[in-house]
């Protein structure tokens, strides 16, 4: 079986969040998968586990997006496939948010908010926090509490969030929130 390829789950997966992480694998020297991008995900669960074990470099960034579909989407399915799958180490996730008020939500353990400051709060698509603490709305989140998953940063919509997060300008708010994650699952220990 050898090592266990290390990768950061992303719930985004359209144009703009496909530009900002290729931006980020790339400043960070892991490897984004880019055909997992898609609105909704397009590859199975074990079509991603194929390209993930191909990826050159690590961290090994992955996309699922479920278009907004309320429940368990074509995103969250292979995600659960991926998160599980035994070569496969999850660092952590990047949990964005989204419009919806589906009651499709999950736990965060931080966000990073549109001005890059952590907050304990969740926040909205604009990077802006909510109310709530600990706690995110998005529509790819909805198996993210049924897995076990190290670290979950709540984020605004990758690559946008008033273009305070663009790929043009580096993506910055998207790369903060990886650090973090590579941080915090002691990536660069190992």
């Amino acid at each position: 079986m050898g090592e266990r390829k290390r990768i950061i789950i992303i719930t985004d997966g359209d144009e703009y969040a496909r530009k900002a992480v290729e931006h980020v694998a790339t400043e960070i020297g892991g490897r984004c998968i880019s055909m997992s991008h898609g609105n909704p995900t397009a590859l199975t669960g074990s079509e991603m586990v194929a390209l993930i074990k191909k990826a050159p470099y690590e961290p090994v960034l992955v996309m699922f997006d479920d278009s907004g579909l309320v429940g368990e989407g074509y995103g969250e399915s292979a995600l659960k496939f991926v998160a599980k799958h035994p070569d496969i180490e999850v660092l952590g996730v990047l949990a964005v948010a989204a419009k919806t008020r589906q009651a499709e939500w999950t736990k965060i353990d931080v966000s990073v908010d549109r001005y890059g400051e952590l907050t304990p709060y969740g926040v909205d698509k604009y990077g802006e926090a909510e109310l709530e603490i600990g706690r995110l709305n998005g529509d790819t989140v909805y198996s993210l509490d049924a897995l076990d998953l190290p670290v979950v940063v709540g984020i605004g919509d990758i690559g946008k969030m008033a273009g305070k997060d663009s790929y043009e300008i580096g993506a910055p708010i998207t790369k903060k929130a990886i650090e973090i994650i590579l941080e915090r699952s002691g990536f660069h220990e190992k």
